[in-house]
């Protein structure tokens, strides 16, 4: 299955597709009111900190949701079981890739990733809030893998584990967000950055899989990938998808790993 959907083809089928807008920028303004003044028709808004993702605390400032709370939203915005979801965010591709990524976990079977976000799209916008139809979402969590802590350190010295944060971040250089810098031991820097062409798309399935060759991933390799929070190594997720990767997600990610004075931290440029 596809992970990602260009916009020609996107527009090309508008009315067969359940849309998601997930604009969501950390520390910046909501992204409801900049839905409402222009998104692709029939887009139904998604509230990442609210519907995809709980309360901040021990296990880091992104987790997993109830699963209540996620199943109501994901219907409130009509997603149906047999019906294609198409998620986009405002070109970043994390917030998107979060919302892809719960859909699976979750157990939807089809759904993706408008490769560029709203600044790929080419076709009309329309303005207020959509009311989409009921949607009749069942979850049936633990179809796409998903690592605790403790998975996340045996990953790292008997797989490849992927640091999706800016390189500096990795290093412990800078810490802008969490209480410590550094990075997991074993852990290999790989930003997200990296992921998308000079357009805001994607690279191709060759360059992506080129770059993760490089980091030591390949075809069965055992992966696994975190940031600070579970949202943007979202990305790294999607991004190993299309280059026909399968990788686990540790959501948690080091906003949980450092809540824990317990858990060693590595600083510098190497793993």
């Amino acid at each position: 299955m596809d992970a990602i959907i260009s916009a020609a083809e996107l527009l090309s089928a508008l009315q067969d597709r359940t849309i998601l807008d997930v604009r969501y920028q950390l520390g910046g303004p909501p992204g409801q009111p900049q839905y409402e003044a222009g998104h692709i028709p029939g887009a139904r808004y998604v509230d990442l900190e609210a519907e995809l993702a709980g309360p901040p605390g021990a296990h880091g400032r992104h987790p997993l949701p109830e699963l209540d709370v996620f199943t109501t939203a994901m219907r409130r915005a009509g997603v149906r079981d047999d019906r294609q979801v198409v998620v986009y965010d405002g070109g970043q591709g994390w917030a998107a890739a979060r919302a892809w990524w719960m859909l699976r976990w979750a157990g939807h079977r089809d759904v993706r990733v408008l490769d560029g976000g709203l600044p790929a799209w080419t076709g009309p916008l329309e303005t207020g809030e959509s009311r989409p139809a009921e949607g009749d979402f069942t979850a049936r969590p633990g179809a796409a893998p998903l690592l605790t802590a403790d998975d996340a350190a045996a990953l790292a010295r008997t797989g490849v584990l992927l640091d999706a944060r800016a390189a500096e971040r990795y290093r412990g250089e800078v810490e802008p967000i969490d209480p410590v810098a550094g990075h997991i031991p074993g852990a290999v820097s790989a930003p997200t950055t990296e992921n998308i062409a000079e357009d805001g798309r994607f690279r191709s399935p060759e360059e992506l899989a080129k770059r993760f060759a490089a980091l030591g991933v390949g075809q069965g390799t055992e992966v696994g990938v975190y940031c600070g929070s579970g949202v943007s190594a979202a990305q790294q997720v999607l991004a190993l998808a299309v280059a026909g990767i399968p990788a686990a997600l540790y959501v948690g990610s080091w906003s949980e790993w450092c809540h824990d004075g317990s858990r060693p931290v590595a600083t510098g440029a190497t793993p």
